[in-house]
Parts: structure tokens; C-alpha cells; sequence
């Protein structure tokens, strides 16, 4: 008689990323608080384009077979699941609130108090057709002491904090929730793409110094500036991978396989050599003929798309007002990350800031089930960090997707409270002013002379072409 290992429902996670490339759900097993993977299931998207679902039936089918794929692998039936949650539909906000605290001692209540006033602070500002899904608090602030990491056990008799707040549109919302539950899941927690990635891949040193996180995909990119405690700036682009596949299936009249081969075997973004500028490649087109093509155009082609890529996102974190809060640069993950010679042509758009490509952490030997896989390991990056939010790996503090308190200390779980029947009073509603950093508009030099001669060339190959 074989015995089997029985997974208690209570110790496991199911992590569902909804991207529009490809479905990722991930079952991981809490032991002491640490995730272990035991089930990992990948499934081509369907129903889902740019981040937003465009056909229900589809997008659940792909669903349900990426998570039975998991279970099986895990051996186990759960059907409660922490979901991705695309920025293409979300807004967000910055709002600070204050409260009295007559005892003077700051716990777990005073700390959610102050986070629901800061939100009861933004419902003019968030429109009532959008839902909340993050509050996360970058500062505190307890009587004359700024920046404040961590208030609690802490004496003060007034505090203050200001907060990122991430909305979503209900509809899209609900379309999101219904596919999931179409697919036999109920959804427990819902993340923003781009905040469980940067848990996936950023470490405290970053986090401490202020950083960018980047997660690049196949139809989007996630952006995301982690500054004080935690996210401060998130933004969303519907450009990714794929957009270059269809520049080379429009520039070189190739069909979508060969255009995807093409850019995984040949795309490079490093200066061409001498002998690379001579070469050529034989291609299919799409009328059952070949022709040979200049890897120079085929160059062309890839890097005025990502260039325009990246000075897009330095535009918004331009925008943020924070770029000189990021010492420790930006850190890029997703599957368009492994594209040669991004590191290099990034540190020519993100001027003065350093740039790491990163993966996912390996939190331990289980993890590297992944890396077994054909998937490449840094497209795992929101996955990954949907199971670490699960298992208690977020900010310090946040209200999520449920309005409820979430902190990441164990021993303040002990401090018996009802926080779900907390009240925001009356006098606790004090508006705080947003604690932003205005800094100098820094246009940073782009790489125009490169730039304008890739335009050119390409200009001028479509001429000879049509």
C-alpha cells in the first residue's frame, strides 16, 4: 500500500496570475510561514487581451485548466485563490490622514484607524463606478516624528500617514471575479500586477533606498516606484513583447511563428558588428515564398520599439516626481527582460539610475521547480508574488483588497482586536496634505542621434518594400 502526502486545505495557496499571454497558477504549501511550491500550471491566455477580459467562456476555460494542471501536480482539490489584477483598469491616488489617540499608546487599532480615515479621506476623489483594492502607507508620522518605519508599540498622541491608493473599475472588476468563478475558484485576495511583482524581485536594500520595478510582458508593462515603506507610484503601458513580433510580421511580411522565432533567435539590441551589419537572414513570408532580409533591418525594426518602450516609462517616472528618490535605480523582470542588450540600452534612457534585470526569489530549493520549466523563470515574477503576499511577504501594513488590515507580524496577531467592526469617527477626519516631493523637472538626454538614424532606416526599407 503506497502512502500518499495529504495537504491540510488551511496550509496552502493558490496563486493565480491572469496575464494575457499565458494563465500561471502556482499552489504552494505554508510550512512555519515559508511557501513551498508543489503545483505549478501554465496554460496558453485566452480571453484576455491588454490586461482586460474580452470573452468570458474562453478566459474561464484557460483558467480552470492552468489550476487543474497545478492540482493535479500538488495533489490536492483547493478552490480559494489570490488573483492578478491588471493595471489597464486602475487608478491611483496618493491621501494622508491623522488621528487623536488620548491613551497614547499606538497598536494594531490606532494603526488601522489612521489607514481607514486616510481612505474614508480619498472617496471624493475616487469616482463611484472604481473599487479599492490597495492602501498601502509609504510614511507615518507620530507627533514631531517624521518618517516614522514602523508605529507600533510606539507612545504619541497624534498620527499621521499618508497612503497609495490603487482603484479599480467595478466593471472590469467583476468581470475579472466572474471568470475566476466561472472556473470553480472563489478569489480570496486580488494584487496589482506590478506590486506583486516588486515582492517577487526587490530586495530590503532597494526598498530602503528607494527603487523602480519594471515587470516588462507580453502585452504590457507594469511600473511601479517602491519609496519610504512601500508603493508610491504605480503606472500601467499596453505595450509588451509581442508588440515587437508584430513589427517584425508587418516590416517583413513573415507570419506570426516565424516572426516569434525571428525575435527570440536574432533580436539583439547591442550595436551590430561590422560582419553582423553584412548578414542576412532567409525568411517564410506570408505568401508561401522566401526572401533574405538584412539583419540590420531586422535590428531596426526591435530596437525602435523598445527604445520607444523605455522612454515612454521614463516619461512617467518623470511624471511620478520621484525619480530622484530612487537610489537604487530600477530593477526590470518579466519575460521581455532576457532581450540582449536591454540592460545596456536602459541605462542609455534611465540616465544616472542604476538597472538590474532580475528573477524572482528563490525562496528555497522548491522554487527552482520553476526554473525546470520552458517558461522562462523571470515571467513568473507576478506569480510568484501573489504566493509571498499570501504567505505574509507584503508592506508592513496595508488595507486590501477586502478593506480589512493585513501586518506582517506575527506577534501582533496576538493583540486581540475587532477590526472589522472598527468605525471611522467624525473627528478622525482630519485631511492631511499629500506628502510629495516636488522636485526639478530633470528631462534626461535621450539617445536622439540613434534613435533618428533607426527611424530612417526603417522609413526608408518600407519604401523599398512598398
Amino acid at each position: 500500500m503506497t502512502s500518499k502526502r495529504i495537504h491540510k486545505v488551511e496550509q496552502l495557496i493558490l496563486a493565480i496570475d491572469i496575464g494575457s499571454s499565458k494563465i500561471c497558477s502556482l499552489i504552494a504549501d505554508l510550512k512555519n510561514g515559508t511557501p513551498h511550491i508543489i503545483g505549478v500550471g501554465v496554460q496558453q491566455s485566452r480571453g484576455v487581451r491588454k490586461g482586460t477580459i474580452t470573452n468570458i467562456e474562453q478566459a474561464s476555460s484557460a483558467i480552470r485548466e492552468s489550476v487543474n494542471e497545478a492540482k493535479r501536480m500538488a495533489g490536492t482539490n483547493i478552490s480559494q485563490a489570490y488573483i492578478s489584477l491588471s493595471g489597464a483598469c486602475t487608478k491611483s491616488t496618493n491621501m494622508g490622514g491623522i488621528i487623536n489617540n488620548p491613551n497614547n499608546d499606538i497598536g494594531i487599532q490606532e494603526i488601522n484607524r489612521v489607514m481607514q480615515t486616510a481612505l474614508y479621506n480619498a472617496k471624493s476623489m475616487i469616482p463611484s463606478n472604481y473599487e479599492v483594492i490597495h492602501v498601502l502607507p509609504y510614511f507615518f508620522k507620530l507627533d514631531d516624528r517624521e518618517y516614522v518605519d514602523d508605529p507600533f508599540g510606539m507612545s504619541g498622541a497624534r498620527l499621521e500617514v499618508s497612503t497609495h491608493i490603487v482603484y479599480v473599475q467595478k466593471s472590469a472588476l467583476d468581470n475579472l471575479k466572474k471568470v475566476v468563478k466561472n472556473a470553480g475558484i472563489e478569489v480570496i485576495g486580488i494584487v496589482l500586477n506590478a506590486y506583486a511583482s516588486s515582492i517577487a524581485v526587490l530586495n530590503n536594500d532597494e526598498k530602503e533606498m528607494g527603487v523602480g520595478c519594471i515587470d516588462m510582458g507580453a502585452s504590457s508593462c507594469d511600473i511601479m516606484i517602491h519609496h519610504g515603506n512601500s508603493m508610491q507610484y504605480d503606472d500601467f503601458l499596453g505595450v509588451g513583447s509581442g508588440h515587437i513580433t508584430n513589427d517584425i510580421v508587418l516590416g517583413l511580411n513573415t507570419p506570426i511563428p516565424a516572426a516569434d522565432m525571428i525575435k527570440i533567435k536574432y533580436a539583439t539590441l547591442n550595436e551590430l558588428t561590422p560582419e553582423d551589419l553584412d548578414s542576412t537572414l532567409e525568411i517564410p513570408t506570408n505568401t508561401d515564398d522566401s526572401r533574405r532580409v538584412s539583419l540590420e533591418i531586422l535590428h531596426s525594426i526591435v530596437f525602435s520599439r523598445v527604445l520607444e518602450t523605455l522612454q515612454i516609462i521614463e516619461q512617467s517616472i518623470e511624471r511620478s516626481g520621484l525619480r530622484n528618490n530612487m537610489g537604487a535605480g530600477i530593477v526590470i523582470t518579466g519575460g521581455m527582460a532576457y532581450m540582449n542588450g536591454l540592460k545596456e540600452l536602459a541605462k542609455g534612457v534611465f540616465m544616472n539610475l542604476p538597472i538590474r534585470i532580475a528573477e524572482p526569489k528563490e525562496v528555497n530549493e522548491s522554487f527552482k521547480l520553476l526554473k525546470s520549466r520552458d517558461t522562462p523563470y523571470a515571467s513568473y515574477s507576478t506569480a510568484v508574488g501573489l504566493i509571498l503576499y499570501a504567505s505574509g511577504k507584503f508592506t508592513n501594513y496595508e488595507l486590501d483588497s477586502n478593506k480589512k488590515l493585513k501586518h506582517t507580524q506575527n506577534a501582533r496577531s496576538s493583540q486581540k482586536s475587532n477590526l472589522s467592526d472598527l468605525e471611522v469617527k467624525e473627528n478622525d477626519l482630519t485631511d492631511l496634505e499629500v506628502i510629495k516631493n516636488k522636485e526639478d523637472d530633470i528631462r534626461i538626454k535621450k539617445i536622439k542621434e540613434k534613435r533618428n538614424g533607426v527611424t530612417e532606416k526603417v522609413v526608408d526599407f518600407f519604401k523599398k518594400m512598398f
